[in-house]
Parts: C-alpha cells; structure tokens; sequence
C-alpha cells in the first residue's frame, strides 16, 4: 500500500493513531495534518499522516512541546525537505552540465582552455601603443 494514498476513514486513523477522531478534526482544523476528502466531503488520511499524527502526539505530550510550536517544527521539517530536494536536482543539473562539458570539449577543433583555471603563470610584459590617427 502507498504510505501517501489517503484511504484511511478518519475512525481507522484514529485507531491507528491512537487518538480520538475529534482531535484528528481539530487538528485538520489547525493544519497540523491534511487529509485528503471523499466524493462525500469525508477526511481520508494516509499512513504518512497517521505517522505524523503519531510524531505531533509525542512532541506534545512527551516533550512538552505547544501545538503552535509542533506547526512550526513540522513546516521547517517540510522546508528542510523541500530545500534537500531542490539541492539534490542542482547538483544533478551540475553534474549533467560538467559531464556535456566534458564531451563537447573532447569533439572540438578548437578546445576552450581558456574555460578552465590555468596554473601557468607568465612575466611577460606587453606593451601597447595606440595607432596614430594619421595612419
């Protein structure tokens, strides 16, 4: 079964959870949890949400911690995942830029060293006139 598919009746996910399903409502109504709805309007939840269900249970009771508080450490849970996921897709897009780099370097006429830092380095001076107008 896919953890994320809201199929759960709000009864089963307060069973699962270990709570009563008015306080699932209450959390609904805060925006702890999202469930999904029925046709009918019903609150479906998911195994994901039952889990988290469980994790908002124990911030509070066991660690002391507000609802208040308990939203705002599942939105920065949720923004570290975000962020993760984006950093992971950039670096697979640098990855992928370096690696068509690479191949376009190796078919070239004319490679673009001068792309890349150069641990040559020169003393030699120029010198540099402009033209007369005359000329």
């Amino acid at each position: 079964m896919d953890v994320h598919a809201k199929v759960l009746l709000i009864s089963v996910a307060a069973q699962l959870a270990g709570m009563h399903p008015q306080t699932l409502r209450q959390y609904d109504r805060m925006g702890l949890v999202e469930p999904g709805r029925s046709a009918g309007g019903g609150r479906r939840y998911s195994l994901r949400d039952v889990e988290l269900l469980r994790e908002i249970q124990r911030l509070s009771q066991e660690e002391g911690v507000s609802l208040a508080g308990v939203k705002r450490i599942i939105d920065l849970e949720q923004l570290v995942l975000e962020l993760r996921e984006r950093l992971e897709h950039a670096q697979q897009q640098l990855a992928y830029a370096e690696r068509r780099l690479a191949q376009l370097e190796t078919i070239s006429a004319f490679p673009r060293t001068d792309l890349l830092p150069s641990t040559r380095t020169s003393t030699a001076l120029v010198v540099w006139r402009p033209r007369s107008a005359e000329g």
